[in-house]
């Protein structure tokens, strides 16, 4: 079923892509794989999938040191895409290839503090709350160029990107002009030198419910679970 499903995804990408005119080379597909077992992500890797993302820093601590022990392949790459509390930070710079939740300027500053004992450049991306929903994470739009000049003084700290999580709606394409905000805000932050410094400017949006919509509105990276996955253990 996991191959089915990996094979399902990547075809409803690529058609997305082409309704863009985009190449499905160009978005990532990032294998959500919060309390999901060891043994299905190295199912996972050994039918060629390598990107994961993991909410809880402390779920990660021996989850992915143990899967890249036993699979050794430096293809393999986890992202932190759940909230970061600052007594996390350390742990959480030590273990993630990525982190996908920088929201402010005393989150970064203590990631880079963590990075430079550890001399570990460490890629970023700054959540943007881009439908300033009370209850989700993220900074505000019109902090985001404050944040990326901080940000961009770091010497540790790569900055890729910009992530968010716009409202849920059972008809995905009301989300759209929520992602499609986001890409208008990076392409303004292009413009101004604060972002494009490491390369494609990331832009992490899209789930299982919506992630289409997301590729058709410029979408480089899709977050994708229970699609993928199944159900999650409880």
């Amino acid at each position: 079923m996991l191959a089915e499903n990996l094979t399902e995804i990547r075809r409803r990408i690529a058609l997305a892509a082409s309704r863009a005119d985009r190449s499905p080379d160009e978005i990532k597909l990032l294998a959500v794989s919060k309390r999901i077992p060891t043994d299905k992500i190295i199912k996972a890797i050994e039918l060629d999938h390598f990107v994961f993302g993991e909410n809880y820093v402390q779920e990660s601590l021996e989850k992915i040191p143990r899967i890249k022990e036993l699979c050794a392949d430096s293809r393999i790459t986890f992202h932190l895409i759940g909230k970061l509390q600052s007594n996390k930070a350390q742990k959480a710079a030590e273990i993630f290839d990525v982190i996908e939740t920088v929201d402010s300027i005393k989150l970064a500053m203590i990631l880079e503090k963590h990075c430079k004992k550890l001399n570990k450049p460490l890629a970023v991306l700054i959540q943007v709350n881009i439908a300033r929903e009370k209850q989700k994470s993220g900074i505000m739009p019109e902090d985001c160029e404050m944040l990326l000049r901080k940000v961009g003084q770091c010497d540790f700290l790569r900055v890729t990107g910009l992530m968010t999580m716009p409202p849920y709606f059972p008809d995905p394409d009301k989300a759209r002009p929520y992602f499609r905000k986001l890409r208008q805000l990076a392409q303004k932050m292009t413009q101004q030198g604060l972002l494009g410094r490491h390369g494609t400017v990331e832009l992490s949006m899209g789930m299982t419910n919506d992630f289409e919509v997301a590729i058709e509105e410029g979408a480089t990276e899709v977050r994708i679970g229970t699609a993928i996955f199944g159900a999650r253990p409880r």
